[in-house]
Order: structure tokens, then sequence, then C-alpha cells
């Protein structure tokens, strides 16, 4: 019993894994990276709305230059 609930707790955990990182880690760690920068800016009182909406930019510009071998 213990056993199936480890394997599916393995399972649900490779799976939002898989979901979250996909192919491309560096994506991953990018959003991460600004969304903690969005909340620290944010808790220093600075209207940081605009960090996440750059940063997406940003990284769907990397990842279009990677896809295309520039």
């Amino acid at each position: 019993m213990a056993g199936e609930r480890v394997s599916g707790l393995s399972s649900l955990l490779a799976g939002v894994w898989e979901f979250v990182v996909g192919d491309d880690w560096r994506m991953a760690a990018g959003v991460v990276l600004a969304l903690g920068a969005t909340a620290l800016l944010a808790s220093a009182g600075v209207a940081a709305w605009w960090v996440t909406p750059l940063a997406v930019l940003a990284l769907l510009g990397l990842s279009l230059r990677r896809a295309g071998g520039g």
C-alpha cells in the first residue's frame, strides 16, 4: 500500500516537472527569476507589474533565436 502511494507521488511529481520545465529548463528558470524579481520589487514598494511581461518578451526572443539556429 505505501509503495503504491510513493509510486503515485513520484509519478505525479515527474508529471509536474515535465509540465513546468518541459523541453527547455532555461525558460523555466527565466520565468522563476522573473517572478522572483517581481516579488522582490513589489515587496520593496516598487510598481513591478512591468517585470514579468518584459521577461516573457525577452524569453520568447531568446527561444525563437535558439529555435531559428541564430
